[in-house]
């Protein structure tokens, strides 16, 4: 049992350690205040070719695992660029990964390369406002005319929708009472986002302002039939084979924003004089950073556990929903307990750590509930009663 990462792998990290030093905390925190899509980043990461590390090699990318895309999202997150940074390209390594497993050769060729050389942005359009997480319940609706599709409908909560030439979209194909199964009838496209048939109203919102987040309406957005991912009501079926990578990223991005969170409160309280002493050397400073260090430790083994498995295509939904969920709270708890070593300061934007604190909860709240992972656990691992 090894649990340290090969050369090539620290190799990887160094390098996007290298490309964050260009964007520091200032450009984050302008970003945080006026907005827009971080371009300048995006593009340094595209340049070097980071955007397809978990895509196919015949189509630009880098072939490589779920570990080294972690290595590369963690790294991200704990430069300081937070959610802010990390939203801005993981689409890339887990969005079209139904492309990659089920869509044909011409569609590989004609989809992927754009995406990883950054010429194309893409966003990710599933959730409803009135399903939630009850993926099976999409109303958006997909007619079939001729060699086209008609979708209309209503998405929310869809990142870089201002920005995306693309769109990875979900809809019923076919009525859910026509379906024996709810997940039946769901069909996946991946599209021109044309912007004469969708209207994309953006969402103000606490943080993350870098990134934009959206409701998204469809009228009659007509989509080839070349567009669609894999068989016509599979739609929901292939989605699945994004979400544990999306679990396994979120929760590394969420240990690197944590780690950067606890960097920052450690140097303040051995600088910060009181009583002429540094507040670092008071037990009740320590303790509690000390604690958080732990709990982001622990996390980050689930979340190299996750990646492994699935890398070595063993099921891993049991582990990667874990490292979602203790990643998550780990982060929310050390950006919090960051703000509280600053005192006053830490509710300061200059200080950088109130901003933390708020992305710190988009590794909480997306792309799934504590609360349903909970359940998940106590049903698939325990053998519990299901309790919704």
């Amino acid at each position: 049992m090894n649990f340290a990462f090969t050369p090539e792998q620290t190799q990887i990290r160094d390098a996007i350690e290298k490309i964050c030093e260009y964007f520091d905390d200032e450009y984050w925190l302008e970003r945080d205040t006026h907005g827009g899509f971080p371009t300048e980043f995006h593009t340094a990461l595209a340049g070097d070719g980071w955007l397809g590390i978990a895509m196919p090699q015949e189509f630009g990318g880098s072939g490589l695992g779920m570990t080294e895309a972690a290595i590369m999202m963690q790294a991200i997150a704990e430069s300081g660029a937070g959610f802010s940074g990390a939203s801005a390209v993981h689409m890339n390594i887990f969005g079209l990964n139904p492309v990659v497993v089920f869509g044909n050769d011409e569609q590989k060729r004609r989809m992927l390369p754009p995406l990883i050389a950054g010429e194309h942005r893409a966003c990710f359009a599933v959730t409803e406002p009135n399903t939630g997480l009850d993926t099976t319940r999409v109303n958006t609706k997909a007619e079939r005319r001729g060699n086209n599709y008609l979708i209309s409908g209503q998405k929310v909560w869809i990142s870089t929708a201002q920005v995306a030439e693309k769109v990875l979209l979900l809809a019923r194909t076919t009525p859910i009472d026509e379906c024996e199964r709810p997940a039946q009838g769901l069909t996946l496209f991946y599209t021109d986002l044309d912007r004469r048939y969708v209207e994309v109203r953006e969402i103000a919102k606490m943080g993350r302002k870098a990134i934009d987040s959206n409701q998204v309406f469809f009228d009659a957005l007509p989509v080839p039939q070349a567009d669609r991912i894999g068989e016509e009501g599979r739609g929901f079926e292939y989605i699945l084979h994004g979400l544990n990578p999306e679990r396994i990223l979120i929760a590394a991005e969420s240990v690197g924003l944590g780690r950067c969170a606890l960097r920052r409160a450690a140097n303040y309280a051995k600088e910060r004089i009181v009583f002429d002493r540094p507040i670092g050397q008071n037990q009740g400073i320590q303790h509690p950073l000390a604690e958080k260090w732990m709990a982001l430790e622990a996390a980050d083994l689930m979340v190299f556990k996750a990646a492994w498995l699935y890398d070595q295509k063993q099921p891993c939904a049991t582990e990667a929903n874990s490292a979602k969920y203790l990643a998550g709270e780990a982060s929310f708890d050390a950006c919090q307990q960051a703000v509280m070593t600053h005192g006053g300061f830490g509710y300061a934007r200059e200080y950088h750590v109130e901003r933390y604190l708020r992305e710190s909860l988009i590794g909480r709240i997306a792309p799934v509930s504590p609360q349903l992972i909970l359940c998940f656990i106590a049903e698939r691992v325990l053998g519990l009663p299901k309790s919704y």
